[in-house]
């Protein structure tokens, strides 16, 4: 029996976004050639993994490369991405992913849990990752597409709920828990998180019995300077109300420019992102869980993600004195 053989659940069908995604699709990435080439976020040449063309074509898979010519890259040194692994996944069970901090443009997760540039598959084999983002991405013809084929879907109940049952275990869903919001107070040099009144992946933990994974990426708010605005002023207000309208925040940033870091511009400044992927906490089923059951694993969670801060901190340029603020 083929263990990858996709299996739909009996009581949920796959919502729109995640049945067109076509096993041509899947198909075409895992038959791109295996030569070394350029990731998207860095000038070295990452080997991607090599395969023999017997995968099951519809095993989801997150192998391909996004590429740019090598001589732009030589002009613009931009550091790679490196995943952390500090504990195993077990195969047998589902998970939760909670990435930290949003960031401008989530760079970290992207890279991590949509491409193989960082080596997932082979530092958590047989855990399947699927990076969620908002519904509204997927309205747009080519952008929907080019998300698909990284194996994106949209952060709303029914994908994440179909995701947790495909292929009954294995299944990694990978939420930008702060959001919008938490990305108004990204900057170089703020840890911050958007966290006290996000509780609602720990529900769907809860309900799907996922256990949830801390995972926080020091340096994503070093990859841009933003423009901040106090809380209360004029301008903040603006922010917020365009965030509620238009489901995203609307960031004054910048970066340096395409052909010297010294300019202003769009690409990310050259700093390096290490993600680090901290320890699972066990969560069992319940499926109607008590306020009182979800605030428990919500703190639980606040902890464990607080000490994943605070031991990797230093080794990530930081200082003892740094801390996590949880807002």
């Amino acid at each position: 029996m083929n263990p990858y053989k996709t299996l739909a659940s009996p009581t949920s069908t796959p919502p729109p976004y995640l049945e067109a995604t076509t096993d041509w699709a899947r198909r075409r990435w895992r038959s791109l050639p295996a030569e070394k080439t350029p990731g998207i976020l860095g000038t070295d040449a990452t080997p991607r993994e090599e395969h023999d063309g017997t995968q099951d074509p519809a095993k989801p898979t997150h192998s391909w490369h996004l590429t740019l010519n090598s001589a732009v890259l030589d002009k613009v040194k931009v550091e790679t991405p490196k995943l952390i692994k500090t504990h195993n996944l077990l195969p047998s069970r589902n998970y939760i992913f909670g990435y930290h901090p949003h960031g401008i443009f989530c760079f970290g997760a992207f890279c991590n849990f949509s491409t193989e540039a960082t080596g997932f598959s082979k530092k958590f084999p047989g855990i399947r990752p699927s990076l969620a983002t908002l519904a509204g991405n997927f309205r747009l013809p080519l952008l929907r597409d080019y998300m698909m084929f990284g194996g994106i879907c949209p952060v709303n109940r029914n994908s994440i709920d179909y995701l947790l049952s495909r292929n009954g275990t294995g299944n990694a869903v990978v939420i930008v828990v702060g959001g919008a919001a938490e990305s108004l107070d990204c900057a170089p040099g703020l840890n911050s998180v958007t966290l006290k009144n996000r509780k609602g992946f720990v529900k769907l933990a809860l309900q799907k019995g996922a256990d949830l994974v801390p995972v926080y990426s020091f340096g994503e708010n070093e990859a841009y300077k933003q423009v901040m605005f106090a809380e209360g002023s004029w301008w903040r207000h603006v922010q917020r109300r365009l965030q509620k309208l238009l489901g995203f925040a609307p960031c004054l940033f910048h970066g340096c420019g395409f052909f010297s870091s010294e300019s202003w511009g769009m690409v990310p400044y050259c700093k390096p992102i290490n993600t680090v992927v901290g320890e699972p906490i066990t969560v069992p089923k319940v499926e109607d869980p008590t306020p009182d059951t979800i605030d428990m694993y919500h703190t639980m969670y606040i902890n464990s993600l607080t000490t994943l801060f605070d031991k990797y901190k230093t080794r990530f340029g930081l200082k003892e004195t740094d801390y996590l603020l949880v807002r």
